[in-house]
């Protein structure tokens, strides 16, 4: 981040500012203009692909009961559904930044329109398991549309702005549990919920030529800036390149303790020379991505990288971090709240449905708030208040009992999404404003690391009293509040991105 004023022997060279962020400071939703339109054709790509994505959270019972599938099945295939997420988002931020939001959110909702059929046609448990992991691939989603919102809003509301994205899109999977049992249950019949899972890919399908024929990357004459090497991102420092290492291992982990969990130690869906033959692969990958950081970085080990282009992955690894307890926790709690309602309260899978999808319902407002907060106070501050009251809630839902009246369980429930999907919004005001040009990839990282919380959250949820596993949440939110305190930064001053003719584009960040 640079402040507004520059060396004077380098004024010819940075003479221009980004033209929006002189934009008007306040969003109207029921405006006309192009910047609106984006918005909305923005968050309801996003709304469709989590709609996709959480398709099967609220048919998992009637799913269980038509093939049945046991406890550990049903684990697995929550698992499997935000297991391909983790390596798709980060593969998918390279893409955006590289081609742009527009083709690749059409190409993600029409493939996934796709992969939604083969789930609904599924009857056995492997073949439910393989279409569960390749629809992790919808998920990917959220972060075309992190860029694609950059583009569009100036720093002063870029946080709302992507707050109104990320909660009215998340509302997907509030969708879903609320609407697809109804639709399950009033076609009749065992084929109810594939129809209702047909469905949405029908929708996904639809809509993925919408978009492409609507959207666009950006405002007209402004510059859609690319990284100028492919593969990984680009870092400032020696100690940047280490700290970008470190925060790879996760993701390679992440997979590795699926394949754990597949393998003859424990569900025995993998034979022992496969999970094997995976293990290894990983490494060999992770190796692999270690030599290639190195080879688009090793700048960094030689005359380094110009002032005025650097940035702190510091401020990238913490925002990871962060969304790796907040999304985390929703993607894991959104999983298994329906069914854990059901078992511990007798309720009907529609009911159930209904009053676990309060957790996510609360994106509709929590998310926008996290951004508006973030845009008026600061993002560090905001992201450190959201964490406080992400930990007082969590606690509160390690204390419900069965005796407990259902008011005080949707109370209880909606009080700790609240700070869960604020906190969301607080993670991603604060992401594009740290290197416009690598927005795709560093959401991908960041957005990588809420699915490998999902991931490592749902397999505590399977050996664990669900007490405990709340108590783990509100836990690791604690901790994360005191790096972000000691470590993170607020964004001040201006990025700058290099243009083809060598003028440097200011962009303000606060």
């Amino acid at each position: 981040m640079y402040s507004n004023s520059l060396p004077k022997l380098q004024l010819k060279k940075y003479s221009k500012v980004n033209k929006m962020q002189n934009s008007n400071s306040k969003i109207n939703l029921f405006s006309l203009t192009k910047q609106t339109k984006t918005l909305h054709l923005s968050w309801m790509a996003f709304f469709i692909s989590f709609l996709v994505w959480f398709n099967h959270a609220p048919l998992m019972a009637i799913i269980r009961e038509q093939l049945g599938l046991t406890k550990q099945e049903v684990a697995t295939i929550l698992i499997l559904n935000v297991a391909l997420t983790i390596p798709a988002r980060v593969v998918i931020g390279m893409f955006v930044d590289r081609f742009g939001p527009r083709l690749v959110y059409a190409l993600l909702l029409f493939i996934s329109s796709f992969l939604c059929f083969g789930f609904a046609m599924a009857n056995s448990f492997e073949t439910l398991a393989l279409f569960r992991f390749l629809l992790g691939f919808s998920g990917a989603g959220f972060v075309i549309g992190i860029r694609l919102i950059s583009e569009w809003f100036p720093a002063k509301t870029v946080g709302l702005a992507e707050g109104i994205y990320g909660g009215w899109g998340n509302f997907g999977s509030a969708a879903a549990a609320m609407i697809l049992p109804v639709i399950a249950l009033t076609i009749g019949g065992d084929d109810g919920w594939r129809y209702a899972v047909a469905m949405t890919g029908v929708i996904s399908l639809i809509y993925s030529f919408f978009f492409y024929r609507v959207a666009r990357n950006t405002p007209k004459g402004a510059t859609y800036f690319k990284p100028k090497k492919s593969g990984a991102m680009e870092i400032s420092s020696v100690g940047d390149f280490f700290l970008y290492v470190i925060m790879k291992m996760p993701l390679f982990l992440a997979l590795a303790l699926l394949t754990w969990k597949l393998s003859p130690v424990n569900l025995n869906l993998l034979g022992e020379g496969v999970s094997i033959g995976i293990y290894i692969g990983l490494a060999l990958a992770f190796a692999y991505q270690v030599y290639h950081i190195y080879e688009v970085n090793k700048v960094v080990f030689g005359k380094g990288v110009d002032e005025i282009q650097q940035y702190s992955f510091k401020q990238v690894a913490l925002l990871s971090l962060a969304y790796m307890v907040t999304f985390g926790s929703e993607l894991a709690v959104v999983s298994m709240l329906p069914i854990y309602f059901m078992d511990l309260f007798g309720l009907s899978a529609i009911m159930a449905g209904l009053i676990a999808s309060s957790f996510a319902v609360m994106n509709l407002i929590a998310r926008p708030v996290g951004g508006l907060v973030s845009d008026r106070l600061g993002r560090k501050k905001t992201l450190i208040i959201f964490l406080a009251g992400l930990a007082v809630g969590y606690y509160a839902m390690s204390l419900m009992q069965a005796t407990w009246p259902i008011a005080l369980v949707l109370l209880t429930t909606v009080f700790c999404s609240f700070f869960v999907q604020a906190g969301c919004g607080a993670v991603f005001a604060h992401v594009p404003l740290i290197k416009r040009r690598m927005t795709g990839q560093i959401s991908g990282m960041v957005g990588a690391y809420g699915n490998i919380g999902g991931v490592c959250l749902l397999t505590l949820y399977s050996f664990v009293s669900t007490e405990i596993f709340f108590l783990f949440i509100g836990a690791s939110s604690i901790v994360l509040m005191i790096l972000i305190f000691i470590f993170m930064s607020e964004p001040k001053g201006h990025m700058a991105e290099v243009l083809e003719d060598g003028t440097v584009e200011l962009i303000k960040v606060g």
